[in-house]
Parts: C-alpha cells; structure tokens; sequence
C-alpha cells in the first residue's frame, strides 16, 4: 500500500510537470511557429502576384442584394510605400483625444485610422505607438464602418464607397462632434453626428430626413473587418478573434481558425448585446442601437482577399415621406483597461461588456485576484511590489490551515523512529504495516498527506496570477526593479551569458533561463530540504530534480509569476521553519545540505 501510495504520487507530479510545459510553454511556441509560417506563405504568395502583374485595385464592390450587408473591400491590398500614403490618400477628419490621435475616412466614413497615444510596441519610450486600425489599402488593414442597406425606392444610400461631406468643425475631440452629410437622387439626406470621449468610445448618430413623396425602408449595418490576425493567436490560456454577446446566446467566441472552418455564423437575432473583433490587449466593439432589432453575424470570406468580419443588420427602418428616423451605434476602439471597460458596461448598460476581458473559467479567483493586485499598485506605486504584497496577504489567509499542515508535518517528522520501527517488525506483511501506520497516525493525530497541502494550495493562487499577468493591459510594459522592465514579459537576462556579464547573447537553441527563475530554483530547493528524503527511491529521485525541472519550466514564464514564486517560498521556509522549531521537531536542512557535500560510502564499505 505505501510503495503503491508513492508510485501515484509520482505519476501524478510527473503528468502536472509535463503538463505545465505543454499549455504554457509549448503550446504557445507551436502555435508561434504556425502563425510565422502562415505568415511567410502569405507574403510568398504577394510576390508572385505581383510579379505575374496582378491588378491591385480595390475599387467598388458588387451592389448588395436587399436586405443584405454589402461585401467589404475583397481585392488585394494596394501597393503604398508607407501608412503615411495610405492615409494620405483620402480626405479625412482628424481625431484628437487624451487617448486616441487619428482620423476618418470621409469615403465610407470609415475609422481606419487610429493609433493609441498611451501604448507603445516596446518598452522604450520612443518606441512607436500601438496602431490599432489601419487603412484597406494595407495588408494589416483593420476598420469599423456603419452604413445603409437600401432598394430601387431608396435610391443609393450610404456604404463602403459613399464620399461623405463635412459640416463645420474639421477636428473630432471630446468637445467638439464632427457632422457629415450626403443626399442621394431620391430626397433622403442622411447626417451623421460622430462624437467621441475621452477614452475609446464613439457615439455615431444617423439621422434619415426623407424629403421624397414616398414611405421608404433600410436597413442599418454595421461591421468590423480585419484583414490579418495578430502574428500569436488564440493561445490556450486567452481568446483573440471574433466575439460578442447577443441574444439569448451570450457570449459568442470564435477564434480565427475556428472562423476559417466555419466560414459564417448567424446566432440568433437580438435587441441588445455588442460584437467585434478582441485581440490580447486591443479590441475593437460595436454596439448596435436599441431601437432597431439585429441580426448578428461572425465571418470569414474568401472572395478576393480574405478578411474576418463581425457584423450586424437592423431590422428595417421605415421612414414616411416628410418625416425623419434617428438610428445611433456606440463602437469601442481602444485598449481593454479594466476599469474603463466596468465603467462602460455601467453608465452605458452595455450587457456583460466586462466579457471583453477573458477572465477565463475561474474568473471568480482571477478577477479578485487583480482587484488586490491593482489595489496595492495604488499604493505602492509598482506593480512588483504589489505581487509582492499580494503574496503575503494570501499567506496570511491561507495561514490557519498551512500552520496546520505545517504542524502535522513536524508531528511526523518526531514519529519517524516509530514508523521505522513498524517497517522493520512487519517487512514482510505489507498489510500488518499499512494498518500499524494508519493506527500510528491515528494515536498522533498526524495526517499523511499534509505535506501537499502548502503546495496544492498554492495551484489556484499560481494560476490566477499567471492569467492576471497574461491578459490584463495593465501588467503590460509594468517595470519592476533592477533589469526587469516588464513583469508580464519573461525575464529578460540568461544565465547562459551569466546573466550579461559575457558579451554575447545566449544562443536561441537553448532554454530561456534567467536570473529571477535561478532565485525561485533555490528557494524552491531550500523548501524541499526541509523535510527528511522520502523513503521511496523513485519519490526521492523526483523531489530532487523538481527545482531543476521547475527552473527551467519557469524561465519562459512571465517575470512577475517567478517573482510571486520566489518570494512564496522564501516566506514558506520562514513559516516552516517557525512552526517546526514551536513544535521541537528538527529542521532537516543543514543536515540535507551537509550530506550532500559528504563522501558517500561505496558498497564495499
């Protein structure tokens, strides 16, 4: 029973090791290398285009069938030297927030142009900002747009290829809306009242005057297109691709390749909700009006150019002659941050806009888990620091029942010569001595298994810290001391260099390994010296080579999880330490650290 008891034990933390590397290191690399191979194809596939001569216009599209959303731009991408050109190349309306510089394209009234005045590609202040909606004409194009849907009564109505014109104010800011007009050939004059505020989201109003002598109906639409996906997407642990919460289906998720096999996806119609594009960090979201019932729809098409869209479609919209209708999409453009997105869904009764942010399944650990990270930040000023306290505030929580793990642990360790005693008088009876043991434990009051508690306890706190650092902006280019100038990036030094004192970097065949995931491998092996070697040779051997095993696993993951283990262990040791000298039970390290430098008799002494 016992040697079948270390044999589970083993098997089970072999498969929790091996599948720690596969979900946060492995799977993420390999989907790396994917994408990196899609991407050189599609580039391969560009040069022989254009080296055969292939015409790259995007001009107009084919006349949509009523009651249905005209196709986005399918040609390829048009050959510009820089998005300066491709910008340049229409008339626009310049945007200027706290937040958000860019501008609109008057042609389709498209927001194609926006970048992120708070956010950069790199950690470097002079780094360029994030660029989150570019123009068509680009391979990374990416845009929102909001048009009508007409009929022969209609006559042309806004869409893709509508050359809008500008009333007044040539600038939109908070302050100050832009307003654009057209009329068409059969009296209908649409105004547009876009205004925006001092974070990501734009208020579009569309206002439908029908000057004719007849009722006429449209349709509004609405639409998110994209026509690349981020260079790593939709890793294990995050969803970047499609999205939306709709109907009575809530949350709809689709990730790009699951898209690309599906081709398009209609949920049910609905009279709330919102639907986009999400990537890591950025997303891009409309939120349909009210007034109007709509049909949501998740795609990817595959004539001309491909593209992945998000998109909705009104019910239609009856307007009499002489009379106006009013029609108003809010769309979000901008970076996840927690409390802006709460803040949203809040005053603007966005429903369940908070899903944005993927929480993940355990989201009711993950998200307490960042409100006290980002609570402390506001405090210390670091974010570093704030894991720091975090951990320690979790130990403390967590205290009664470690201290009596902790203590069971030392009542064992006293009863050692008794279990050795049992051992030896039924060697032979693996059943007399499996009984003997539990009667022991019993009498002592000593539970067998409160070694695994400090650790198990540790897994959800583990996890939800690691999905706090990986998806929320605000972890993002956060600086901690010394060489880390990100805690949601890896650690940035090697010790295959010694850490940067060799003048050359460390060779990209081996494994990441920095100096913070060394700190958190001692501390590691410092914890597990504390108690006596396991009997079991196979147990012991594992335990041996855990540390090792988990210093190399570790250096891939982000700096502020090695940093939360580090310091874990360290107040472990201290706790253990304390608790096992309250309870007269001796502290195996420095007789575990002696033996290891002792000459170890060979068999023939």
């Amino acid at each position: 029973m016992e040697n079948n008891r270390n044999f589970y034990i083993t098997i089970a933390l072999s498969v929790l090791i091996l599948s720690l590397w596969q979900v946060f290191y492995m799977g993420p690399r390999m989907e790396q290398q994917r994408e990196q191979a899609r991407i050189e194809q599609q580039r391969a596939e560009a040069q022989k285009k254009e080296a055969a001569g292939a015409n790259p216009s995007a001009a107009g599209t084919p006349a949509p069938a009523a009651g249905a959303i005209p196709n986005a731009p399918g040609g390829d991408a048009v050959a510009v030297e820089s998005r300066d050109q491709a910008v340049a190349a229409t008339k626009r309306v310049k945007i200027d927030t706290p937040s958000l510089e860019g501008s609109i394209n008057l042609t389709g009234a498209r927001l194609d142009d926006l970048k992120l005045k708070h956010y950069r590609e790199t950690v470097d202040n002079n780094s360029p900002e994030i660029q989150l909606l570019n123009p068509q004409a680009l391979p990374t194009g990416y845009f929102a747009e909001i048009g009508f849907v007409g009929s022969d009564k209609t006559g042309t109505v806004p869409g893709a290829d509508t050359v809008w014109t500008v009333d007044g104010n040539p600038t939109l800011t908070p302050d100050t809306p832009v307003t654009l007009t057209y009329t068409n050939d059969k009296g209908l004059t649409f105004k547009r009242t876009i205004s925006v505020d001092k974070d990501y989201m734009f208020t579009v109003s569309d206002t439908v005057q029908n000057s004719g002598s007849a009722a006429v109906s449209l349709f509004n639409y609405g639409r998110v297109t994209r026509y690349d996906k981020p260079a790593v997407a939709s890793t294990y642990v995050l969803h970047e691709g499609l999205i939306g919460v709709t109907g009575t289906e809530g949350l709809t998720e689709y990730k790009y390749a699951a898209i690309e096999k599906d081709k398009e996806v209609k949920p049910g119609k609905s009279t709330d909700g919102w639907l986009g594009i999400t990537d890591k960090y950025w997303a891009v979201t409309m939120v349909p009006t009210e007034k109007q019932p709509f049909q949501p729809r998740y795609g990817f098409f595959e004539d001309g150019r491909h593209r992945y869209q998000s998109d909705f479609l009104t019910d239609a919209i009856n307007v009499d002659a002489g009379q106006s209708a009013t029609v108003e999409t809010e769309i979000f453009a901008g970076a996840k941050e927690v409390a802006k997105i709460n803040a949203y869904e809040a005053d603007r009764h966005i429903r369940q806009f908070n899903l944005l942010i993927d929480w993940g399944w355990f989201y009711f650990i993950t998200k307490p888990m960042f409100w006290l990270i980002d609570t402390l930040y506001k405090f210390f000023g670091n974010f570093g620091l704030a894991i720091l306290a975090t951990t320690v505030i979790v130990k403390a929580i967590f205290f009664p029942l470690a201290n009596k793990s902790y203590a069971s642990m030392a009542n064992m360790k006293k009863v050692q010569p008794k279990m050795l005693e049992i051992r030896e008088k039924y060697a032979d009876d693996k059943m007399k001595q499996q009984q003997a043991m539990m009667e022991l434990y019993k009498t002592e009051k000593i539970n067998p298994l409160a070694g695994c508690w400090p650790v198990a306890l540790q897994i959800p706190v583990f996890f939800s810290l690691y999905k706090v650092l990986y998806i929320t902006i605000e972890m993002r280019h956060a600086p901690f001391f010394g060489w880390v100038h990100d805690l949601a990036a890896p650690d940035p030094t090697s010790i295959f260099n010694l850490f940067g004192l060799l003048p050359f970097a460390a060779p990209a065949f081996l494994p990441h390994m920095g100096a913070w995931a060394v700190v958190m491998g001692i501390t590691m092996f410092l914890q597990m010296r504390m108690n006596p070697a396991p009997p079991d040779p196979t147990q012991a051997a594992i335990f041996t080579w855990m540390p090792v095993i988990f210093t190399f696993m570790m250096g891939s993951f982000p700096a502020g999880l090695v940093i939360y283990w580090a310091w874990n262990n360290t107040l472990s040791i201290l706790q253990q330490g304390v608790i096992m000298k309250r309870q007269g039970a001796k502290i195996e390290l420095w007789d575990n650290l002696a033996a290891m430098f002792k000459k170890k008799p060979s068999p023939a002494e």
